[in-house]
């Protein structure tokens, strides 16, 4: 048998992303680029046209339309993958419920960028965070490696047949997705088998058993219609712990519902999401030095929230911060409320802060993170707090 894990190479998040593409061969990609996303429809149009793939390969002439041929050729019983971003997943916002409630398992690649406006390019989470009640699972990667990773397991979670949901693979714009680091390939045919051939559930070209698609929901079916895709998403919960256990005996890496990073006696533990992880870490390691015993964890899957993980992981900590990228106006970060309500119904409530940063991809350095511990530790923080803007 040959080695389940190729060589290192150098590549950025978006070929990484491609490159699990190419290796999974899904049957059908529709493109319609969009900074920071292009690259991805770029180089995995060059192996279809290099016959590396049999992928039917569509440009389409806006997101709308992308993922409406998304939905439809799921729909049909093709795997199915796209990628957007910011304004694109937006334009797609019609379509995103209506995907979700198809139960078609589609996979979309996200290069999180903000949303406009004022008009800007950079990186945060106000793309994804405005999609999170649509219905779509949601994954979170680190770095370039996990995003490569996730999006060979997100087709695993999205496509079991007790959940049928589809799936967004999130990899922070320019920050990963045009950032250039060492990477460890799985060998293609062991990714392949390890995604496994596509099994639709009721596709309409299966003219021997017809079915129909997409129907109008009157008051009588359209509550159970959503309490439906509950229990699915709920179910996706144990899914995704056991198909990350069986992606690490392929690959020896381990993924987890919520990566944990020296939180065990931490007395302050954060929580963030994406590349933001390893920056913490850094912070983490540089207060440790000075004597403070601090933590850092991400919600690896964003939907379905594991709630139980988190009120587990802020049990007896002396208090909380939620480090959010993007901000509900008038209200608090959107992962705020959610970690608040997991500890609230699971135990006693530590001191609980939260922390807007880095909209618009302002820079949030190792010095910004060690701050917000110190900041807290001191009992000077807000529950509410702006890093780096001044009020």
């Amino acid at each position: 048998m040959s080695s389940k894990v190729g060589t290192d190479i150098a590549i950025n998040g978006d070929g990484a992303v491609a490159l699990a593409w190419k290796q999974i061969n899904p049957d059908v990609v529709a493109a319609y680029p969009i900074t920071p996303q292009t690259i991805i429809v770029e180089d995995f149009s060059k192996y279809v046209a290099n016959g590396e793939v049999d992928t039917e390969f569509i440009d389409v002439e806006s997101e709308h339309s992308a993922l409406t041929l998304c939905s439809t050729s799921s729909s049909a019983g093709a795997r199915t993958f796209t990628a957007t971003a910011s304004q694109g997943l937006a334009y797609m916002w019609e379509m995103l419920p209506i995907t979700a409630a198809m139960r078609v398992p589609v996979m979309m690649a996200v290069a999180n960028r903000t949303v406009s406006g004022p008009i800007n390019i950079n990186n945060d989470h106000g793309d994804v965070m405005s999609a999170r009640d649509t219905g779509w699972l949601s994954i979170f990667a680190e770095n370039v490696q996990e995003a490569y990773d996730m999006s060979i397991i997100g087709p695993r979670i999205a496509e079991h047949h007790e959940v049928q949901l589809p799936i967004l693979v999130n990899l922070d714009g320019f920050i990963l997705t045009h950032a250039i680091e060492r990477m460890t390939p799985l060998d293609t045919q062991h990714v392949r088998d390890f995604v496994g051939e596509f099994k639709p559930l009721y596709p309409l070209l299966d003219t021997d058993h017809p079915v129909t698609h997409n129907l109008m929901d009157g008051p009588l079916f359209y509550f159970p219609h959503k309490y439906q895709m509950v229990v699915a998403m709920n179910k996706a919960l144990d899914v995704a712990r056991e198909v990350f256990a069986e992606f690490a005996k392929i690959s020896g890496r381990e993924y987890h519902m919520v990566e944990e990073y020296r939180c065990d006696d931490a007395d302050y533990i954060a929580i963030v999401l994406g590349s933001s992880f390893g920056t913490m870490k850094q912070a983490v390691d540089n207060l440790r030095d000075e004597g403070m015993k601090v933590g850092v964890a991400m919600p690896r899957v964003y939907r379905p929230w594991p709630a139980d993980e988190i009120a587990a992981l802020c049990k007896g900590k002396k208090a909380v911060i939620v480090m959010d990228r993007h901000l509900s106006i008038g209200a608090y970060g959107p992962m705020f409320p959610e970690v608040c309500a997991s500890i609230a119904v699971n135990g006693k409530m530590p001191e609980m802060y939260n922390f807007i940063y880095g909209l618009g991809g302002a820079d949030t350095m190792v010095s910004d993170f060690m701050s917000v511990y110190k900041t807290v530790e001191a009992g000077k923080a807000n529950t509410i707090n702006y890093l780096g803007v001044k009020e």
